[in-house]
């Protein structure tokens, strides 16, 4: 008589192959996060562009700088919100020489504030800061 083998498999592979899942899992949702960082990161460029060319027609029309992103012209820029439109970055405006210069910064809220770019800034002469190109950046910050 044959003895027939047993089909199946054994508790030792089955727990093998739930580690390996389980190993890849964690990779996945860790480059999702940092996906999802960089993804975000385009509400508060978009925001910071906004306002910044809000600006040069401010400045084209008053020949100063506005201190004030919400309020209506001539006092401000006249935006509903200093918040980006997903809600992601608030906007602030600092001036210097008199309204002669600005720099714009956007701050990270909610679930964006651990971003490892942090604030993003946009000054008058066009310089964006930080640039942040490492790799814990997930690309660059601009």
């Amino acid at each position: 008589m044959f003895r027939r083998a047993a089909r199946g498999f054994t508790l030792i592979e089955l727990m093998i192959v739930i580690a390996v899942m389980g190993i890849l899992a964690t990779l996945a949702t860790y480059s999702y996060s940092r996906y999802t960082y960089r993804a975000r990161r385009a509400d508060g460029r978009e925001m910071l562009m906004r306002v910044g060319a809000a600006q040069e027609r401010y400045f084209t029309n008053f020949n100063a700088y506005s201190g004030s992103i919400t309020n209506a012209a001539p006092a401000g820029l006249g935006f509903t919100s200093a918040t980006s439109e997903r809600g992601y970055y608030n906007v602030t405006v600092a001036l210097a020489n008199g309204g002669a210069s600005y720099v714009l910064t956007a701050t990270p809220v909610g679930p964006q504030t651990t971003d490892s770019c942090g604030a993003l800034s946009l000054s008058d002469t066009g310089v964006k800061l930080p640039v942040g190109t490492g790799s814990g950046n997930n690309g660059n910050c601009w």
